[in-house]
């Protein structure tokens, strides 16, 4: 087993010391890092960036050669670790020889602990894991009279270990939310002040998302609510990625229940828990961002996109698409260049 210790929070040093430890090759931009690896100990690609003072986001894409632990020691800073897993799966543990607790994939873990004790990361050989984690410090200098204060008190409050307890440990229950938007952040391409405020928004979405998933299951714990299961959660992103691919089919409930080999209220119940959404409120929704990306990317009229999209009529697809952007169309399409040149 291999075991990469690293002791500190700070994001270039922790890629310094992974550096030192896998090997591989790192590249840097303001306040974010990549360290890619192609080697005996391991394939894949560890990111991070520095979202402020307090916060910083890490995400491992990677194939560990060997049995690996990651051991964080940072008595300094003592972070609040918010966990996700979007493919594979790993165990955490309040040190090396702690209890482990497994976080499979689409699942949230939120980790804290007091000073004196490290946070384990445990990942099997030849197994991919993507995962991302979000670290909160929670003796951060300089954090006063602002927003990232209050917010860093309500975390305290929430997840730091109480009563004389010495930890904080909770396994969520699955969740694709978050996994959207780790995709999201790949997905920027923009550069300098834009890209580093797309980023920012973003991880503090990721953050929301896994503080909301906290409160919604002690929430349905206390009301004997059930949640989906891992292979319900696989079927309903399915579903919706098939949507997504293909806007113009003439989807029903039905068909997608059956489709999915579950019930109708259950798929609805899956759709609203995944997107806030019901089953045709998320159709209406793809059909939209669809039309609105082929408006902006393409020569096409507004009929032909209409028909591109899967509906049949004009004036249905004009009203729904100023509830969502405030203009008709046609107005949107006319004023592309004024729109590109003031954003």
């Amino acid at each position: 087993m291999k075991i990469i210790e690293l002791n500190t929070n700070t994001i270039e040093d922790i890629f310094k010391q992974l550096q030192t430890d896998l090997g591989g090759t790192l590249e840097s931009l303001p306040k974010e890092y990549s360290l890619v690896l192609d080697n005996e100990l391991a394939q894949g690609e560890i990111t991070g960036i520095v979202v402020n003072d307090t916060i910083s986001f890490l995400e491992y894409d990677v194939i560990f050669n060997h049995d690996t632990v990651i051991l964080n020691h940072t008595p300094v800073t003592n972070p609040i670790y918010f966990l996700y897993c979007a493919e594979g799966k790993m165990n955490h543990s309040f040190g090396l020889k702690g209890i482990q607790r497994t976080l499979k994939q689409f699942q949230t873990g939120i980790f804290a602990c007091d000073p004196s004790r490290d946070t384990a990361m445990f990942f099997e050989k030849e197994q991919r894991t993507r995962f991302s984690y979000i670290s909160v410090d929670t003796h951060a200098k300089g954090m006063v009279k602002n927003n990232i204060n209050l917010l860093q008190t309500q975390l305290l409050e929430t997840f730091m270990p109480k009563a004389g307890k010495e930890i904080f440990a909770y396994i969520g229950s699955y969740n694709l939310k978050v996994a959207e938007k780790m995709e999201e952040l790949q997905a920027i391409k923009q550069k300098g002040i834009v890209r580093r405020l797309l980023v920012k928004g973003i991880v503090h979405l990721m953050l929301a998302l896994e503080v909301q998933q906290h409160k919604e299951d002690i929430l349905s714990l206390k009301n004997n609510r059930g949640s989906l299961s891992q292979n319900e959660m696989e079927t309903i992103k399915e579903l919706s990625d098939f949507i997504q691919n293909y806007p113009e089919r003439k989807f029903s409930l039905k068909g997608l229940a059956k489709k999915a080999g579950t019930s109708p209220a259950k798929l609805q119940e899956g759709f609203k828990l995944l997107h806030n959404r019901t089953v045709s409120d998320y159709i209406r929704h793809v059909r939209i961002e669809t039309a609105e990306n082929l408006i902006r990317t393409t020569d096409m009229n507004i009929s032909e996109i209409v028909y591109t999209i899967g509906l049949t009529s004009r004036s249905y697809f004009s009203k729904i698409f100023k509830e969502k952007y405030n203009c008709s169309p046609k107005y949107y399409q006319d004023h592309q260049d004024g729109i590109t040149l003031s954003a």
